[in-house]
């Protein structure tokens, strides 16, 4: 039986991830592992460094038509590293070609939108909250200098990203006394402050992770290079 082919997609948010293969290694394992299982070939892959909320993607466009010039189908690592536009998305299922997601192999079209748009949600919430935290941060005489301009690049699934992100609603909690690992875990998972993975909560590991990668001791508010 002749195996069926793919074109494989792959998408890093940022140059650093590009250099360092941060999340590029983890969807190309993923997507070797579902192909592996389903006898499928891959015919090429594609890459592509941008954010996926961006409607000009380029590489992703020429995915699409080496799909459609083929017959092959378009594999990707998760719904998230095609894109965390809904609009795009449901572009690209419109176009007339069979999309994969190794993370959801029996995902239809309209899961695979429905994944985006709360992808897309998921994304507003957070640029939103973190904003309010930077500004209640400033309000309360904070000082925070460079770290502040990293709340305007937008929610990347990165860890060191997402955490200097979080640095705001950090330091309003530290100042409100909250400086243990416990509480801030416990302040975190009240006020719905989402986790890294979408869905999960706040633990002490977590934040232990999450202060750590900041270079912050707790009962400190001292913060150095990560």
């Amino acid at each position: 039986m002749k195996s069926r082919k793919a074109i494989a997609y792959y998408r890093v948010s940022t140059k650093r991830q590009q250099k360092s293969g941060l999340g590029l290694e983890a969807q190309q394992e993923a997507v070797k592992r579902y192909i592996q299982w389903n006898d499928i070939a891959i015919a090429k892959e594609f890459f592509e460094t941008e954010s996926g909320r961006k409607n000009n993607r380029p590489v992703l466009e020429k995915a699409v038509q080496a799909c459609k010039r083929s017959g092959a189908i378009l594999i990707i690592a998760k719904i998230d590293r095609l894109a965390r536009n809904a609009f795009l998305v449901a572009r690209l299922i419109e176009a007339n070609i069979e999309i994969v997601a190794a993370d959801m192999p029996l995902a239809k079209k309209l899961d695979l939108l429905e994944n985006a748009i709360r992808a897309e949600r998921e994304g507003d919430i957070m640029r939103l909250r973190t904003t309010e935290a930077l500004q209640a941060a400033k309000a309360r005489g904070v000082q925070l200098g460079k770290y502040g301009k990293m709340l305007a690049i937008e929610n990347q699934k990165n860890a060191d990203i997402f955490a200097k992100g979080l640095l705001p609603f950090l330091l309003v909690l530290m100042g409100e006394g909250f400086t243990s690992v416990r509480k801030i875990a416990t302040e975190l998972n009240k006020r719905k402050v989402p986790t890294f993975r979408p869905g999960g909560r706040w633990h002490k590991t977590s934040v232990f992770n999450l202060l750590t990668r900041l270079n912050i001791r707790t009962g400190q508010t001292k913060i150095g290079r990560t």
